[in-house]
C-alpha cells in the first residue's frame, strides 16, 4: 500500500497544473476541498470529546488534569507572544508595504469586515464564547474549544461517580476506537480535497500576486520557515527531539493542510499520530484541541506582519508604543480563531476594528483579500507543526512521554504504524492509498 503523502503530493501537483491550464474551471473546484473538510468535521468533535473524557479518566486525579491545563496555557501564551513579536520585527525590518502609498478600496474590504463584525475580541465575550448554547450545540458549532469544555465537564462528572463510571468509560473507549477507524476511511478522500483546494487557489488567484503583494507573501512564508526552524527547532531540541524528524513524521498531515488550507482537516489524525509517538492519551486529548484555539502561531505571525503591511501600504507610521500595545492586545484577540481557511484574515480584521488605531485603517484589509489565500497554507501548516511540538513538550513536562517510543517513531517511520488505545486495543494508522 503506497503512502498517503505520495497521493496527496501528486494531487497537489495535478491541481496546480489544472489551475494554470484551465483557471475558469479550476476556480469552481473548491467544493472538492469543502467536501473533504466537511467529512473531517463529522469526526472532529466526537473524537475530541471521547479522547478528552477517556484521557482525563485515565489520569485518575483532577489535580493532575488541572496541572496539565496550567502548563498548556502557560506554554501557549509564551509562544503566542514570540510569534507576534517575530511578525512585528520582520515587518519593521523588511517593510514589505513601503512604496505602495495607495488608498484601499472600501468595497473590496466590506465582506471581510462584515464577517469580522460577528467576531468579538472583548475578554468577556471571549469567555462566554467558550460555553456552547446547548450540549448538542458544542458538536455542531464548529468550535473545538467548546467541545473541549463540555468534555472536561463530563470527565469531572464521571470522576465523581467513582467505580460506577467504569462501564461508561469502557463504552467511550470503544466509541473512540470506532472514530479512529472512521478517520482512516475518510483519509482516502484526502487527495481529492487537496486537488480541489490547490486547483481553486491557482485558478482563482494565480495572476494577482504582483509587486509589493508578492513581497508580502514571500516575506510571510520565509518568516514562518524561520519560526519553525529557529524557534520551534530550539524548543524541540530543548525537549529532546529533532524538529525535522518530527516534520517528516507528520509529512502526510502537512501535505493535506497545504492542499486544503485548513489545519482542521488533520486534527483527529494529528491526535492519533502523536499518541502513536509516545504521548499519553490524556495529554493528547487536552493539549491538541486546546491548541487549535489557543496556540495558532501561524495566525499570530500573520496578525502583526499584516497590520504593519497595511500601515506601510497606506502611508501611515506606527509608533513603537502603539506597536507594543498592539502586541499586548493581540495576545487576547488571537485566541479562539478557528483553524479553517480565512480565519486569519477575519481575526486580523476583528483585531484592527477593536484596536481602533487610525494608523492601521481597517479598510486596509482590502489590500490583503487577493493574496490571503496564498498565506493561508503557511498559517495552517505552522499551526499543525506548532501544536505537534507543544504536545510533545508539555507531555515531557508532565512526565507523560515515552521517549524511547518517540525516538523509535521519529527515527524509523513505517507505514502501518500502530496507535496504542485503551484496554490493550490498537488502531493502525495506515496510509490511505
Amino acid at each position: 500500500m503506497r503512502r498517503l503523502y505520495v497521493w496527496v503530493l501528486t494531487a497537489i501537483a495535478l491541481g496546480a497544473v489544472f489551475g494554470l491550464a484551465f483557471p475558469k474551471q479550476a476556480a469552481g473546484s473548491k467544493w472538492l476541498a469543502d467536501l473533504f473538510l466537511d467529512l473531517v468535521k463529522v469526526v472532529t468533535a466526537p473524537t475530541i470529546f471521547l479522547t478528552v473524557v477517556v484521557g482525563i479518566a485515565g489520569l485518575g486525579s483532577l489535580a493532575k488534569a488541572g496541572g496539565l491545563a496550567a502548563r498548556a496555557i502557560g506554554y501557549f501564551m509564551a509562544m503566542t507572544a514570540v510569534a507576534l513579536l517575530l511578525g512585528l520585527v520582520v515587518g519593521n525590518v523588511l517593510r514589505p508595504g513601503d512604496g505602495l502609498d495607495i488608498a484601499a478600496d472600501p468595497d473590496l474590504a466590506a465582506t471581510t469586515i462584515k464577517s469580522a463584525e460577528a467576531t468579538s475580541t472583548s475578554v468577556s465575550d471571549f469567555i462566554l464564547g467558550l460555553v456552547p448554547s446547548s450540549f448538542v450545540g458544542a458538536f455542531t458549532g464548529g468550535q473545538p474549544i467548546q467541545v473541549l469544555v463540555i468534555a472536561v465537564l463530563v470527565a469531572i462528572a464521571l470522576s465523581g461517580l467513582g467505580q460506577r463510571a467504569a462501564p461508561v468509560v469502557r463504552a467511550l473507549e470503544t466509541l473512540a476506537q470506532l472514530m479512529f477507524q472512521l478517520i482512516k476511511v475518510i483519509m482516502y478522500v484526502a487527495p481529492i480535497g487537496a486537488f480541489g483546494g490547490i486547483a481553486y487557489t491557482v485558478g482563482a488567484f494565480g495572476g494577482r500576486v504582483l509587486g509589493n503583494l508578492a513581497l508580502l507573501v514571500v516575506t510571510f512564508w520565509v518568516t514562518c520557515i524561520v519560526f519553525v526552524v529557529v524557534i520551534l527547532g530550539a524548543v524541540a531540541k530543548f525537549a529532546g527531539f529533532n524538529i525535522f524528524r518530527m516534520i517528516r513524521y507528520l509529512s502526510d498531515e502537512i501535505l493535506i493542510v497545504v492542499g486544503t488550507s485548513s489545519s482542521e482537516t488533520v486534527l483527529p489524525r494529528l491526535m492519533t499520530k502523536l499518541e502513536n509517538a509516545g504521548v499519553s492519551r490524556s495529554v493528547v486529548g487536552m493539549v491538541v484541541p486546546a491548541g487549535y484555539s489557543f496556540n495558532l502561531d501561524g495566525i499570530c505571525v500573520y496578525l502583526t506582519l499584516g497590520a504593519l503591511f497595511i500601515a506601510q501600504a497606506t502611508g501611515h507610521a506606527v509608533s513603537v508604543p502603539t506597536q507594543i500595545g498592539m502586541v499586548a492586545f493581540m495576545l487576547i484577540s488571537s485566541k479562539g480563531a478557528a483553524g479553517v481557511t480565512g480565519a486569519g484574515l477575519i481575526t486580523l480584521t476583528a483585531s484592527l476594528q477593536a484596536f481602533n488605531n487610525p494608523a492601521i485603517p481597517v479598510v486596509g484589509i482590502a489590500l490583503l483579500v487577493g493574496v490571503d489565500r496564498f498565506m493561508s497554507e503557511a498559517r495552517s501548516t505552522i499551526n499543525v507543526i506548532s501544536n505537534g511540538v507543544a504536545t510533545l513538550v508539555i507531555a515531557r513536562w508532565q512526565g507523560a512521554l515515552d521517549r524511547d517510543r518517540l525516538r523509535e517513531v521519529l527515527t524509523h517511520r513505517r507505514a502501518g504504524e500502530t496507535t496504542r488505545l485503551p484496554s490493550g486495543a490498537v488502531s493502525t494508522v495506515t496510509d490511505a492509498a
